[in-house]
This record gives C-alpha cells, sequence and structure tokens, in this order.
C-alpha cells in the first residue's frame, strides 16, 4: 500500500515545489517507487522533474475527468527515478468542470487507490490555494507535509493552512495528519530566522522535522535545468539536506531506510521500471 501525501501551504512561494520534486528524487535515490502529482495547473513540478508539461498526451486532468487512469496518465522521470502524473494548462479548467461532478473531492483518492500497489510513496504537489484541487489532494493523503520558511508572515499561513487540516479530518478524511513541518530556505546567520525556528519547535514539538533545508544556490538553479536538486547536483548542500529529509521522512513511516553509503537493493529495479514506462 502506497503513502500518500501532500506538500501543502496556502502562502505561496514557501518552496513546496522545490520540496516535493527533491523529496520524491531522494526517496527514489533511497529504493522507493515514487509516484509524483503535480496538482498544480502551472505545471512547475511536472517541468521541474524532466517532462514537458506541453506534450503529455494524458494529464491528471484526465485523471480527474475520468478518462484516464494514473497508470495510463503517469510518464516516467528517467533522469529522476520517479514516475510523474503530471499538469499543464487544460487542469486550469478543472475547478469549475469537477462542480458537476459526483464525489468531485474524491476524484484523486479513488483514482490512486488502484494504483496503490505500484508505488510506496504517492507525493501531491498542491496549487497554494485552497481550491478543488487542493481538496482532492487532501482527501487522497495520509498525511500532510507542510514546508516553510522560518519568517513571521509564514506562521500565519500554518495556522489558516492547521484550520484547512482540522476542517478536511472532520468533514471529509478523517485519517489526514499533519507528517511534520519542514523548515525551508534557512539561513542560520538571520536572528529572525532563527527565532521562529525556535517558537516553532516550541509550539509544535516533534512534528518539527529535525531536517533543515538551507537557502541554497543549486536548489535554485535546478528547476531551468528540468532537474530536482538531487539530481543536478548531488553534492551541494541542499541536495543533501534533501536526502537526509528523505530518510526522515521514511523513518516517520516506518520504512527502513538502506545505510548511508550503500547502494539500495531497490534502486536498480525503479530505475528499470522508469526505463520501461519511457
Amino acid at each position: 500500500m502506497s503513502h500518500i501525501f501532500c506538500v501543502a501551504n496556502q502562502k505561496g512561494g514557501v518552496g513546496k515545489t522545490t520540496t516535493t520534486v527533491n523529496l520524491a528524487a531522494g526517496l527514489a535515490q533511497l529504493g522507493q517507487r515514487v509516484l509524483l502529482v503535480d496538482l498544480d495547473p502551472q505545471g512547475n513540478a511536472t517541468m521541474g522533474s524532466g517532462v514537458d508539461k506541453r506534450e503529455l498526451p494524458l494529464s491528471v486532468y484526465d485523471v480527474l475527468m475520468g478518462e484516464a487512469t494514473v497508470a495510463e496518465a503517469a510518464v516516467a522521470a528517467p533522469a529522476c527515478g520517479y514516475h510523474v502524473l503530471g499538469a499543464n494548462r487544460e487542469l486550469a479548467g478543472a475547478e469549475i468542470e469537477l462542480v458537476s461532478l459526483p464525489q468531485r473531492d474524491q476524484r484523486l483518492k479513488a483514482a490512486l487507490a488502484q494504483a496503490a500497489a505500484e508505488y510506496d510513496f504517492v507525493l501531491v504537489d498542491c496549487p497554494p490555494s485552497l481550491s478543488i484541487l487542493t481538496l482532492n489532494g487532501l482527501c487522497a493523503a495520509h498525511g500532510v507535509v507542510v514546508p516553510m520558511q522560518c519568517e513571521y508572515f509564514a506562521l500565519e499561513g500554518v495556522t489558516d493552512l492547521l484550520h484547512t487540516i482540522t476542517q478536511v479530518r472532520a468533514n471529509l478524511n478523517p485519517d489526514l495528519q499533519i507528517i511534520g513541518l519542514l523548515r525551508v530556505m534557512f539561513d542560520p546567520r538571520t536572528t529572525l530566522q532563527q527565532q521562529v525556528s525556535e517558537q516553532l519547535q516550541t509550539h509544535f514539538g516533534d512534528k518539527v522535522f529535525q531536517t533543515v533545508i538551507p537557502r541554497n544556490v543549486r536548489l535554485a538553479e535546478a528547476p531551468s535545468h528540468g532537474l530536482p536538486g538531487v539530481v543536478f547536483d548531488p553534492a551541494a548542500k541542499g541536495s543533501q539536506a534533501f536526502i537526509n529529509f528523505a530518510r526522515e521522512m521514511m523513518g516517520r513511516v516506518g520504512v527502513a531506510a538502506p545505510a548511508k553509503g550503500r547502494k539500495p537493493a531497490a534502486k536498480k529495479a525503479v530505475a528499470s521500471s522508469a526505463a520501461r514506462r519511457s
């Protein structure tokens, strides 16, 4: 059975897509079978995985409309080692079209249930708003990963998201929980960021991931090359931090990660599967 996680934050520009693609690549490097679902009409997670959103024969839009299955629409990201259920401009119209459909907030959940045996992890990159697309992600997920910058306005965004998660859990998805808060674009030289980080740890305790993603130029450059930073420059500090985050994520859900420095046996199988799909 897949572990399905949304990467969500109602505040924009906090590194959701960067977190999603790099976590997917990190998990793949640790031998996990990973599907990345791009629920943002901008399609940045799709392009950032080396998949051209303009050439997708089928996309997440077709899956939500019931016109394709996940198995039919997902494509391989060969350089990254995972599969992508991509998004393009068609998804922008889905919010209007979904209104008239039955179980409109459960469409993604039903589609992913059919592919549950194919993947160890499913990561859903949500748009920065509470829309029917975000609701589909939250209803399909077992948990939410919240990337955030250590700034005071970001704290307000987390409060809004926690309220949303509480409402979804009460009315739509009782299994939904917060997996953890991930501190991203962190600069330890900034006193304000240190203070906010300490407040997060005091208030949320072990819900704050121990791993901290530093502000890193190589991570910022990677999308222009159509790759996650973990693949673009594996030696960069930001990339190493995401590998550590992938290990911590696996530990939180009870999946054993291979020892550092040892090549995971499953990694070759993932790469071969991607090659077959491409």
